[in-house]
Formats: C-alpha cells, structure tokens, sequence
C-alpha cells in the first residue's frame, strides 16, 4: 500500500467539499440543450478565421446574463439571510493532475464572449504554470464546471459555499431525438443545476435554467 499525503490545495478542497455535503441541502435539475446553434456559430466564426469561442465561454456568456435577470441564483446563504450580491463574478473550474482551481470571471454578466475567453484563457494558463495568485480566486459569486470536452454526459458538481448554486455542463454529442414526430440526430448537451434548496427553490431553478436555455439554443451571447 502507497500513502500519498494531500497538499494544502487538495486538504482545502476535501474540507470544502466535506462541508458542502454536510452543511448544503442541495438538490438537482438538469435540462437539454439544443447545441446545434451554438456549434454553427462556431463553424462560422472558424470559416472566417475569426476567435472560436469554446463552449465553456459561451456557456458563461448565457450564465452571466440569465444571472442578472434571476438575482436569487447570484445569492449567498449565511446566518439565516440571503445575501443577493450586486456583481456577477462566475467561477469556472480548471483542474490540473495534482489539483482543482476556480479562477473567477469578474462582471461576466457584462462582459462579450470574447472577454470572457480572454480572461478564461489567461486565468487557465496561470493556473498550468502555479502561477494564480489568491485573488484571482476569490469573490465567485456562482460557479460553472464543465466536463463535456472529456466525454462525459451529465455530472453534478459540488455546490461551493456559500454560493447558491452551480452548473455542470455535458457534452455536445449528436443524440437521438424527436422533432415533429420524427427521431433525428441533432447535437444535445445536459446541463445539471445544483442548488442550496435554503436560498434556490425549485421555481427559481426552473427559470434560471428556461433562460440560460433559451440564450444557447438561440446562440444569443
């Protein structure tokens, strides 16, 4: 048997996410995603070799707005109050073979897609290279996790506290599915919403995800 001693990064992690699990009454919802709009935009944008936005960056495009416009899922539980915070600073979880980081994305409900990559690309390239400094990974005020580019389909990350809420994101495959009574194949992603059942009920994430819904379906970001 290897023992492998944790480093302070990953104690910090399996404290937090020990106190997630024992502290956050969560709960799930999770919806389709209608990709095909969102990867023809890609391909657009590929055509006239303009930047490609990855999926993740629109994803936190569509966050950022449906956030602004539903202010309980941009919320923080502490002391028996709700904390209904002013800015929209989305997290985004970049992982490395040793540890979990979660580089905030500051003002993402005004930032363009192409902000957002900028800021994304250069948090993830100091989080490869150590280089991420504390503040870059504070003041998240809603977290998004996306495991789609490794395959996987539908996953529900830990909420982090205090926030609200967080959202996995699958992958955007074709799969079968129903269209005017006929099964075709068309590009589909999950999106899994996890919540803190104590400031998020189940109305609110039905809206919040209708509308983060609706942003990438209609590739409006």
């Amino acid at each position: 048997m290897t023992v492998q001693e944790l480093t302070r990064v990953q104690q910090l992690i399996a404290r937090r996410a020990a106190e997630s699990r024992a502290t956050v009454p969560s709960y799930d919802v999770t919806v389709a995603v209608d990709a095909e709009a969102l990867l023809a935009l890609r391909e657009r944008r590929r055509a006239a070799q303009e930047p490609v936005p990855t999926i993740t960056e629109l994803v936190v495009g569509a966050v950022g707005r449906a956030l602004r416009e539903h202010p309980r899922l941009n919320g923080a539980y502490r002391d028996a109050r709700v904390e209904l915070h002013e800015r929209v600073n989305v997290a985004v979880m970049v992982g490395t073979p040793e540890a979990l980081y979660a580089p905030v994305i500051v003002d993402a409900d005004r930032a363009t897609v192409e902000e957002i990559g900028d800021q994304l690309r250069r948090l993830a390239a100091r989080v490869r290279e150590g280089e991420i400094e504390a503040r870059e990974l504070s003041g998240a005020t809603f977290t998004v996790a996306n495991l789609g580019m490794h395959g996987v389909d539908r996953f529900a990350a830990v909420i982090t506290p205090p926030q609200a809420a967080i959202l996995s994101v699958g992958a955007a495959a074709p799969r079968a599915v129903v269209r005017d009574g006929a099964v075709v194949a068309r590009a589909t992603m999950d999106l899994t919403l996890s919540c803190d059942h104590r400031i998020v009920y189940g109305e609110h994430a039905a809206a919040f995800l209708a509308r983060v819904r609706d942003l990438l379906e209609r590739a409006e970001i």
